[in-house]
């Protein structure tokens, strides 16, 4: 595997020679799929760079956005099936091309006991996924859609760099799990704001917004 140097502050030398001795350097496309429902995971995968978003369906098979996952970040739920040996209760699609590290999963617990900075980085991983699923929660539960959808593109717009976001109404509307047809309604009020503008396939945020 190449050498990778976004860890070399966070892990010791010793676990980062590991990394590379035992990890594997993926490389997926926007709109792949790297973990489903219902399947077995055999790796953690930490993010490199680029964007994955992990997702969670209902009994009635409608999606909700749970999180994102940029730079240096990992899933805690794929860190969990792994352990356990479960199947996997969200999916994780490629939001922006993305390069992962994929652990195998017989080291995870390995190198929880051998090494303090993974065992950090462990923790502080479930720990902001649970903060991030609270978020989510808090947001569903008492922000009005309007809001919900603000709040998404200023993420979007975190985690991509750019005033200009790229996603269908569709696409939205599955994220917040609601209609496209409220999204494209929301939307066109933000571009009478003067907060936005509206292209195909397109939203770029204005300064006021």
């Amino acid at each position: 595997m190449e050498k990778i140097t976004n860890f070399d502050s966070t892990f010791e030398p010793a676990l980062i020679q590991e990394i590379h001795q035992y990890g594997e350097l993926k490389h997926f496309k926007e709109g792949d799929v790297v973990m489903d429902y219902g399947k077995y995971i055999r790796m953690m995968p930490i993010v490199i760079k680029g964007t994955l978003k992990v997702l969670r369906k209902d009994d009635t098979g409608n999606e909700i956005l749970l999180y994102y996952l940029s730079s240096n970040e990992s899933c805690s739920m794929a860190y969990s099936c792994c352990l356990e040996a479960k199947k996997s209760e969200v999916k994780a699609i490629v939001e922006e091309d993305v390069d992962i590290i994929a652990i195998p999963h017989a080291k995870l617990d390995e190198w929880l006991c051998k090494y303090p900075s993974w065992k950090n980085y462990i923790m502080r991983s479930f720990n902001e996924r649970f903060l991030e699923l609270l978020k989510s929660i808090e947001s569903i539960a008492f922000h009005k859609l309007d809001e919900r959808l603000i709040a998404y593109l200023k993420e979007k717009q975190r985690l991509s760099g750019s005033n200009l976001i790229k996603a269908s109404h569709y696409l939205i509307a599955d994220d917040l799990a609601t209609s496209r047809v409220v999204v494209s309604r929301l939307l066109k009020q933000l571009e009478n704001d003067g907060k936005i503008l509206l292209y195909r396939n397109e939203i770029k945020l204005l300064q006021e917004f």
